[in-house]
């Protein structure tokens, strides 16, 4: 305020002007042409932000970002590599991870949709960058539906389906002929049809991610041969009730149902059965389980009316590490005991976070090796095609 009313003052002006400058020659009133130059420096110093081409999404390290055993993360930082770390001390780990050749960074976000949702929102408000054309590959472990997928096997996600949001009641309470006690919640019953608005003040309950891109990054992958080992196969007999258990890990499409909640025995799997089903209208089948999908697409959705993303670039690859059912015979609280440690209790979990590297790495590699063409224009089957020839 003062800065303005002193140069709205005349005499004052006129005094400085006349005899404080007369005074010191050297004080002198930019020029036009200077003034053109520091806006444009100004502006040109905004404009070089740092390039990202991908970023990767985990969740989880259990130890250091690399030397020790590996969580989501370390294979990214060991064996792209992410080199370089950015400070960022508002993120999970407090810095970002980058390869400078690649334009690739990897984010930890934490576990869990309130923790992916901050992460993320955080990075993508970082002024330092530019994310509108970047690609978002969320590269994770889950547990998986012994009736769909293998242990170590890799599912790319078509459907995310909230798993979490909904009515409930105590399944000793339920009405007779109701087969699982939860339901949507604008309803009064399970699965009504028509069925509700999977948009509304009500949650955000399925998100279907970009089918051209899905199906491009399946094709992709999908011959790749992935890790297996000896503490794999004798899981696998554990579960001769299971054909699509007893296979050797395998890349997949299959959805995803997302929640907090780390559940586990027959009853709930057929009620995530039929909750994917409900709510993708027939469309998807539950291949995996985790804590943090939907909040990914949430996020970039929102952000994207700021202009910040565009949400169609997200691609999910999720690798089975247990299953969400016990092996024939046994009891479902036994698997609760068997995963007491959740860094050295699950089977499958050397084997899925390699095998989740391996292949949405290939794909991460794709999309920065090819940036010129796939910066403007989405990938798909048919562009894949044109890049063999």
């Amino acid at each position: 305020m003062t800065k303005t009313f002193f140069w709205k003052n005349r005499k004052l002006k006129t005094l400085l002007l006349s005899g404080v400058l007369a005074t010191f020659p050297f004080f002198t009133l930019p020029s036009n042409e200077s003034q053109a130059a520091q806006a444009k420096t100004v502006k040109v110093q905004q404009q070089r932000k740092i390039p990202v081409r991908v970023v990767v999404l985990t969740a989880f390290e259990i130890g250091k970002d690399s030397g020790d055993q590996a969580g989501e993360l370390q294979n990214w930082v060991e064996n792209y590599p992410l080199d370089k770390k950015i400070e960022a001390k508002d993120s999970y780990r407090g810095h970002y991870f980058y390869n400078e050749k690649d334009h690739v960074l990897a984010l930890l976000m934490g576990e869990g949709h309130t923790s992916v949702a901050q992460s993320l929102t955080a990075l993508l408000k970082d002024s330092r960058f530019d994310f509108s054309k970047s690609y978002f590959v969320l590269a994770g472990i889950a547990g998986g539906d012994p009736y769909k997928i293998s242990l170590g096997s890799v599912a790319l996600a078509r459907y995310v389906v909230n798993g979490g949001m909904s009515h409930m009641i105590d399944p000793r309470d339920m009405p007779e002929g109701w087969q699982d006690p939860y339901l949507p919640v604008q309803s009064s019953e399970p699965y009504p049809i028509p069925r509700p608005e999977a948009h509304s003040q009500s949650g955000e309950m399925v998100y279907a991610l970009n089918p051209s891109l899905v199906e491009w990054a399946f094709e992709k992958t999908s011959q790749l041969a992935l890790s297996d080992n000896p503490r794999l196969e004798e899981a696998r007999r554990a579960y001769p009730s299971y054909p699509a258990a007893q296979k050797a890990p395998q890349v997949t499409l299959g959805d995803v149902i997302s929640s907090e909640i780390f559940w586990a025995g027959p009853h709930s799997n057929a009620w995530a059965e039929r909750w994917v089903d409900y709510w993708t209208d027939g469309k998807g089948w539950l291949a995996t389980t985790a804590m943090e999908d939907l909040a990914v697409p949430l996020v970039l959705e929102r952000e994207a009316k700021q202009g910040l993303v565009d949400p169609n670039r997200l691609l999910i690859f999720r690798s089975v590490s247990n299953f969400d059912l016990p092996p024939d015979g046994k009891k479902t609280a036994d698997m609760f005991k068997q995963g007491e440690d959740e860094n050295d209790g699950y089977v499958g979990l050397e084997a899925s976070v390699n095998n989740v590297y391996s292949v949405a790495s290939v794909v991460v590699r794709e999309l920065s090796e090819h940036w010129e063409t796939y910066k403007m224009a989405l990938p798909s089957t048919e562009s894949h095609s044109n890049l063999q020839k």
